[in-house]
């Protein structure tokens, strides 16, 4: 492991014991048995440390799950919405569940009310699968496997869905693990019948016409 990866990884061990705003430059220079100095050869400042971290384990996870970009080319009417979309979904549903992953989220969604770059870094994230999902869209418009009045706004409105039922399955998986209360019946379906419905509405006709 490089000097910077060794600095990323001692990093997010220090915010998930003290909590992000606690986290100096001279903590992460003593956990490593460096110099300050030594440290900032690497790093201009704790928030870039803290930026560097989010590329970092994002590509880490991306790579241990061997997640590839979406190979617009093999679209095909032939294919499902349905399956196109579940499998866009349980990609990344799958990088945000990676174990380090999830650990720097919740160290960034739990600061980012008190930490401009852990905001940043939310605000970074939730860009990028925006972004990616209007590229889709755009394709699965041309293809005519999904028929958007409007593509920006139907990716904008499917990326946040997908977001928040993300992070309420991850809330009700903690509250199940502290409380013991398996009381999240239907979860493992949420996903799955809004995509249903999603592509109820949005999924390519023939005729054009739309079921509302």
């Amino acid at each position: 492991m490089d000097r910077k990866a060794e600095i990323v990884n001692a990093t997010l061990e220090l915010a998930s014991e003290y909590g992000l705003a606690a986290v100096s430059m001279n903590q992460i220079a003593e956990k490593l048995g460096i110099t300050k100095p030594a440290l900032y050869k690497h790093f201009a400042s704790r928030e870039e440390i803290i930026k560097s971290m989010y590329s970092f384990l994002r590509g880490q996870a991306k790579q241990s799950l061997s997640v590839t970009e979406i190979n617009y080319d093999m679209l095909s009417k032939e294919i499902p919405l349905e399956k196109i979309l579940t499998q866009m979904v349980e990609s990344y549903r799958n990088l945000c569940t990676n174990p380090n992953m999830f650990k720097f989220y919740k160290i960034i969604m739990s600061q980012r009310t008190v930490d401009t770059a852990a905001a940043e870094i939310m605000v970074m994230e939730t860009k990028a699968m925006i972004d990616a999902t209007k590229k889709l869209f755009y394709a699965l418009q041309v293809k005519h496997i999904a028929d958007f009045y409007d593509a920006d706004a139907a990716a904008v409105s499917f990326a946040m869905a997908v977001h928040s039922i993300i992070d309420f399955e991850c809330d009700l998986k903690q509250l199940e693990k502290e409380t013991k209360d398996a009381g999240s019946a239907g979860r493992e379906n949420m996903m799955q019948n809004f995509i249903k419905e999603f592509c109820r509405i949005y999924e390519f006709k023939a005729k054009g016409a739309k079921e509302i």
